[in-house]
């Protein structure tokens, strides 16, 4: 965006938005849509949600709205809601000593915008707008967005020490924007990199996906340029430049297309640069593994991830008979995402002959599973109960008879009648 006019700038504000900032300044108060919000609109984007700004104490705006919730009164913040949709309104603020890098230990009340609007993290979050005042913007937020920059609102050293988090937002928003970051504070950004040790891994790992799932998932290198990686991911500092550019590249494939919260495990796709992908070796799924579990991921997404990664390799072929015990192995459902995973990466690698042989096998995995072909025990048609009364007897011996009839059937599913496999199991 170039040459923004404040004057001529038009936000739309929802109507609950406009509703309150309304009914504050009707009794007197100040109030303005603030932070991200006005950002995301001037930009043309959809914000993500809507904060309001005041010079109303919390207990003048509960006082003005049927329902609200108490969500951070101490801070100053109330949850103004209509219907099931919650609008945080909280009172002008000047922020007192931050003692954890990450939270103020008391705040105090003003009267003043540009004193709120001043302890915010950069620029062009700290713009605020209603229908009468416009687009205010102290600190040249609109000039960043024209020049797209990031830039710590006031002096750099002082944001981020008042919250380490900040480090790993300005690198985030400058991956969703395209936004380079200015010298100072990316200068700040080095010297401060090692504070970010004192932040929950929950919130490193948001932070993270986000950047992850925003239009420019490479940026991850950037922030290892910064010192950022070394303290928060040394696995991922340890790789090659190669291969973070590799692993660059897959997210940038990959990262809209699985859930979000796996994608963080394309991070470890740089171990596959300079291989062929059959040759990915263990340690990959076991550093995913690792990472994972110290971003403190559910066991789950751990699970997942690392199967991905393990499974990357899979072996290739049309051989119907093969596939399916390929399909057994990895999973029905587990089998399509590992594929997909594999395309991408044969994509990134940019090998025609592979990428044609993914998707003519991820077609025929398709076919088998819209066939309803067997490909597990539950799918057979004889149960355990079913061999006990055959006189196979209880215990180990049992499951290896299910198993054999299993492994037969993924060679031939014309085997999977209940005559068929019990005649079977009594030659067992």
């Amino acid at each position: 965006m170039k040459n923004l006019d404040k004057a001529s700038i038009k936000i739309v504000l929802p109507n609950e938005v406009a509703t309150i900032i309304r009914t504050l300044t009707e009794h007197g108060y100040e109030a303005y849509a603030v932070g991200g919000c006005v950002r995301d609109s001037i930009l043309g984007r959809k914000p993500g949600d809507w904060d309001i700004t005041t010079s109303a104490l919390p207990e003048q705006v509960k006082a003005l709205f049927r329902r609200t919730i108490d969500t951070g009164i101490q801070h100053g913040t109330v949850t103004v809601m209509f219907g099931k949709n919650g609008f945080e309104v909280t009172t002008y603020r000047i922020d007192g000593a931050y003692e954890d890098a990450r939270h103020p230990k008391n705040v105090e009340f003003t009267s003043r915008l540009e004193e709120d609007l001043k302890r915010r993290d950069f620029t062009i979050n700290a713009m605020a707008y209603n229908d009468d005042s416009g687009v205010v913007d102290v600190f040249d937020g609109l000039g960043d967005l024209d020049r797209g920059i990031i830039r710590c609102v006031g002096d750099a050293y002082d944001r981020f020490g008042e919250d380490a988090l900040r480090i790993l937002r300005a690198v985030r928003f400058s991956a969703q924007l395209g936004f380079e970051i200015e010298k100072k504070t990316s200068e700040a950004i080095t010297q401060l990199a090692s504070t970010l040790e004192k932040i929950s891994k929950e919130r490193i790992h948001t932070e993270l996906n986000k950047m992850l799932k925003s239009a420019h998932p490479e940026y991850f290198l950037r922030a290892d340029e910064l010192g950022i990686m070394q303290v928060i991911m040394p696995e991922y500092h340890a790789l090659s430049r190669e291969q973070k550019l590799f692993g660059g590249k897959m997210a940038v494939g990959c990262a809209c297309e699985l859930p979000e919260k796996y994608a963080s495990m394309l991070l470890f796709a740089g171990e596959c640069e300079g291989t062929e992908c059959t040759g990915i070796h263990q340690n990959a799924s076991e550093v995913c593994r690792q990472v994972l579990r110290g971003l403190k991921l559910d066991n789950a997404t751990i699970d997942t991830a690392a199967l991905l990664v393990r499974q990357c390799g899979l072996e290739l072929t049309e051989d119907e008979s093969r596939l399916r015990h390929i399909m057994y192995e990895v999973g029905p459902q587990s089998i399509i995402r590992v594929l997909d995973f594999r395309l991408t990466y044969e994509r990134t690698r940019e090998d025609e002959e592979q990428i044609e042989k993914v998707i003519k096998v991820q077609e025929l995995c398709q076919k088998i599973i819209e066939r309803g072909d067997c490909l597990s025990l539950k799918e057979l048609k004889i149960t355990g109960r079913d061999l006990l009364e055959l006189g196979i007897p209880a215990g180990k011996r049992l499951g290896e008879v299910l198993n054999a009839l299993l492994m037969a059937v993924l060679d031939d599913q014309s085997l999977n009648t209940a005559k068929e496999l019990a005649d079977r199991a009594r030659h067992f």
